[in-house]
């Protein structure tokens, strides 16, 4: 069995101080206001009223309320209904709690960042970042160059009275503590180059590691465990059972399957992957393709993370990180 591991490894993090290697450790902060916005809308009484939280945040209801797909008296009259929704404000002061220290997500968001910074000179950070409480119909994260919001209720953990309407085995990613990596994955599209053409089983996990490897490098102190979304018992369990992992996929010829199906089973959303054992979880395709990322990286440690993010040739990184995981 895939559980038969004694103890749990010391693979959530890297290094003495539980850091990977930081080369942005320098980068400064990016300049970064972060708006409440849900301590304004949750003193909207009327459609008047939130006709005027429209207006007062302009970037906001176009990106995120997509103001201008309906007409706004009626997006005005939805907001005033939800904000002055009990079961809503509940779930609001319950969020609030679960993120009493307002200053410290401002600062490691900016942290983070100064690092995207750091590896892509070009990067803005977005002129309006805000946290929200959607009453869990928005997106958990939405991000583009002109706006950031994060919607806080989504993240407010098993304390809060209503959580998303997602399997237990997803929910567990959001807490608090999963915030910023699931930003720095969001983050990570903008640069993560792949074919459009490539749609193998190997392509879809490299292009996950490479996520997976940007979001470790801009959250350099965040462990493997919060990267990816496993327990620390999940995590020991793969890095152990590695080997047989990848063995799996050789033996099995998928590593260049393209049917969709497939691939689901062993990259996408899934409570575990009986194909390989019933305790190994969901989305090990994407681990191993963070272990071939990591692998290539070591191989190569002239490439940049810009230059890793645009390589979009999944066989070449494969071939070169000469990735052979050996039994424990």
């Amino acid at each position: 069995m895939l559980l038969a591991v004694v103890g749990l490894l010391a693979g959530c993090r890297q290094g003495a101080d539980g850091c990977r290697p930081d080369p942005a450790a320098n980068a400064p902060a990016a300049s970064l206001q972060l708006k409440h916005l849900e301590r304004a809308f949750f003193q909207i009484k009327n459609p008047a009223e939130g006709l005027q939280f429209m207006r007062a945040n302009p970037v906001f209801a176009r990106y995120y309320l997509q103001a201008g797909q309906a007409p706004p008296d009626t997006l005005a009259k939805a907001l005033a209904q939800l904000a002055t929704n009990p079961d809503l404000q509940q779930l609001s002061q319950q969020t609030a709690t679960a993120f009493a220290d307002s200053a410290s997500l401002r600062q490691e968001l900016a942290s983070m960042f100064g690092r995207v910074k750091y590896y892509f000179p070009d990067f803005k950070a977005p002129a309006v970042a805000a946290t929200y409480v959607s009453g869990l119909m928005g997106k958990d994260v939405y991000v583009n160059d002109s706006l950031l919001v994060i919607s806080l209720d989504w993240f407010a953990g098993p304390k809060a009275k209503y959580r998303p309407d997602l399997p237990h085995y997803m929910l567990r990613r959001y807490r608090p503590a999963f915030v910023l990596p699931t930003l720095a994955l969001a983050v990570s599209s903008k640069y993560n180059r792949h074919q459009l053409t490539a749609t193998s089983m190997l392509d879809q996990m490299v292009d996950q590691g490479k996520r997976l490897y940007f979001a470790g490098a801009v959250l350099p102190c965040t462990s493997d465990s919060l990267l990816i979304g496993y327990s620390a018992k999940d995590l020991a369990n793969v890095k152990f059972n590695e080997a047989r992992i990848w063995g799996h996929f050789l033996e099995n010829n998928l590593l260049f399957s393209t049917t969709p199906f497939v691939i689901q089973k062993y990259v996408g959303e899934r409570p575990n992957v009986p194909e390989i054992d019933r305790t190994c979880p969901g989305r090990v395709g994407q681990w191993v393709g963070l272990q071939i990322v990591r692998k290539y990286m070591t191989e190569h440690s002239g490439v940049t993370l810009a230059q890793l993010m645009a390589e979009k040739d999944a066989q070449r990184i494969l071939n070169e990180s000469h990735y052979r995981p050996k039994k424990q």
